[in-house]
């Protein structure tokens, strides 16, 4: 049957084209696509021509093959419904909702261990974000906040937002959020920040701390600019913690780690969701993992995230509408139905 997929054609360019979806195999079900929410992290990257085309799309992720160059399928947060399955697959999941780790696309083929099942008290438009609250619990296991800690995150986009409503839930002593977008202040006190400043002013909220633990115990570095790592070297303190969940691409910052960085003992944490910290392994497993993501879904508004929802014929203008910025605008989905 001949569907529709969305294609990296080059440089801020994207095309839906055709593509043949085969009867299912033996050991895979086909799904009906209703929604999928673009990232505007990594899927802008790959938009902008900014992500490395030498490394491999995501390895841990069979949808995902190939490296990133152009052209290419790429995409990682698709709701749909299950409409036939192969001779080898429980007839039980015919019909049943699930979460694609797979590439804005109508309809396509998958094996039962790519799909999560979508649970009954958690909507559609939820369902999309999951992937973003897997990352920030993936977040959460990475940096270990503790009670009676001082938090900062730079940068309240969707993921940063699921790390805020997270970490609002922890008895930290204070969670300062620095975004420059006002309507994401907003959101980001919705969600439970204690205080919201702009950039360049992170360091204002700890200036009346005057001891030995001056500076915060924990920084999440989720901007997407490089930059703003010299930011989080400056407000933490000494011994304190960087988790670095942004993904650069090819952009390139120049640190500045001749200053405190050094004698402050600082730790920078990599923190990328495709794998879980090789400390925890002996107690978590990436099942146990995702249903605490679906747990920490549940918490999260995702319709205060959701700002736009465009047809899928219309991609490229949801492309464009991300890649402009404009004020207000937070998460995009595209829609199948």
């Amino acid at each position: 049957m001949t569907e529709r997929a969305l294609v990296f054609t080059d440089e801020r360019e994207v095309t839906i084209e055709a593509t043949e979806t085969a009867e299912p195999a033996a050991d895979q079900v086909t799904v009906d696509a209703h929604l999928s929410a673009i990232s505007s992290g990594t899927e802008l990257l790959v938009y902008r021509g900014q992500a490395p085309s030498g490394i491999t799309a995501d390895s841990s992720l069979k949808t995902l093959d190939g490296d990133l160059s152009f052209p290419l399928r790429y995409g990682y947060s698709l709701v749909g419904s299950v409409v036939d399955a192969g001779e080898d697959v429980d007839d039980a999941w015919v019909d049943r909702e699930v979460i694609a780790f797979h590439p804005h696309q109508t309809r396509f083929n998958a094996t039962t261990d790519c799909l999560i099942p979508l649970p009954p008290d958690l909507e559609r438009r939820a369902g999309a974000l999951f992937p973003s609250a897997e990352t920030a619990t993936n977040f959460l296991l990475d940096g270990a906040p503790k009670i009676g800690e001082r938090v900062v995150v730079f940068g309240a986009g969707v993921i940063g937002l699921c790390t805020i409503r997270l970490l609002a839930e922890f008895p930290l002593d204070s969670l300062v959020v620095v975004e420059p977008r006002a309507s994401r202040r907003d959101l980001a006190r919705e969600f439970g920040a204690d205080e919201v400043v702009p950039p360049g002013n992170a360091g204002a909220p700890f200036e009346s701390v005057d001891d030995d633990h001056a500076g915060a115990d924990l920084v999440y570095e989720l901007s997407g600019r490089p930059d703003t790592l010299n930011d989080a070297i400056d407000v933490v303190g000494y011994d304190g913690r960087i988790v670095v969940g942004s993904w650069y691409g090819s952009k390139q910052s120049a640190l500045r780690l001749g200053g405190s960085f050094h004698r402050d003992r600082i730790d920078v944490i990599s923190s990328q969701v495709s794998t879980i910290d090789p400390t925890l392994r002996g107690r978590w497993s990436k099942d146990r993992r995702t249903d605490t993501a679906l747990d920490a879904l549940r918490t999260v508004d995702h319709e205060a995230l959701i700002t736009d929802e465009i047809p899928f014929e219309r991609a490229g203008d949801a492309y464009e509408r991300l890649d402009e910025a404009p004020e207000g605008t937070v998460q995009v989905l595209l829609s199948y139905d």
